[in-house]
């Protein structure tokens, strides 16, 4: 974790403003990314390419005008949850703003934090996408009521699944198989109230938070997202 840290911090990063987005995925997906790493590569591409244009429209630059504009994120993809069960979901440290690229030197434009209803729409649009490109490729379905993944049941062998059991955070395997897995919570601050910040949409949950503007308190701070 702390060569990862230093080598973001020293070959990486500039010295801007960053924010850290997360994304969480519904059961099903994790469970897709987790056994096809083409499509997690796929679906990875998809979530960069709407936070990169969600940035570029609120700093007023595009790919296509004049106003040439360009950010960057380095992803760590993070495989489990806080009970050590399979979870894979996405650390993107983005800056949190953009380059106007046709000017010498490049002039950085910082954006503001993003409002609830701009996490709502971007989350929305995430969804959205994906669930088409999934369905493109064929790994997804859909029929007037529901959707669901088009895989063949016997090509993941035992591992599908282990890999189901650990999604849904129950025992596996032994005297205790199929049961829930025990776990130790606290109640949150917020019980009951929307964290700010978080946006939430059909499984999908989408966090953006602020970081340090210096990128080494940043690569610190956030160990999850440098490991």
């Amino acid at each position: 974790m702390a060569e990862c840290a230093a080598l973001l911090v020293d070959e990486v990063l500039p010295e801007r403003p960053l924010r850290q987005w997360v994304l969480s995925l519904p059961f099903a997906l994790r469970f897709l990314l987790a056994r096809e790493p083409d499509v997690l590569t796929h679906v990875l591409g998809i979530v960069y390419g709407e936070i990169a244009r969600h940035i570029l429209r609120k700093a007023r630059l595009t790919r296509a005008t004049a106003a040439t504009g360009a950010t960057g994120a380095v992803t760590l993809i993070q495989r489990f949850g806080s009970a050590l069960n399979l979870n894979v979901h996405f650390h993107m440290l983005f800056l949190d703003g953009a380059y106007l690229v046709d000017t010498s030197p490049p002039v950085f434009r910082r954006i503001g934090a993003p409002s609830a209803n701009e996490l709502g729409t971007l989350v929305g649009r995430i969804a959205e996408r994906i669930g088409r490109a999934l369905e493109r490729t064929g790994c997804l379905e859909r029929d007037c009521e529901t959707s669901y993944l088009a895989l063949d049941p016997a090509s993941g062998g035992p591992m599908d699944d282990l890999i189901g059991h650990s999604i849904a955070y129950r025992v596996a395997m032994g005297p205790r198989a199929g049961q829930k897995a025990f776990t130790l919570q606290t109640v949150s601050a917020q019980f009951g109230e929307e964290r700010a910040g978080v946006a939430r949409t059909a499984g999908f949950s989408r966090c953006a938070r602020a970081l340090a503007s210096s990128p080494r308190r940043a690569a610190s701070w956030n160990g999850c997202a440098v490991t």
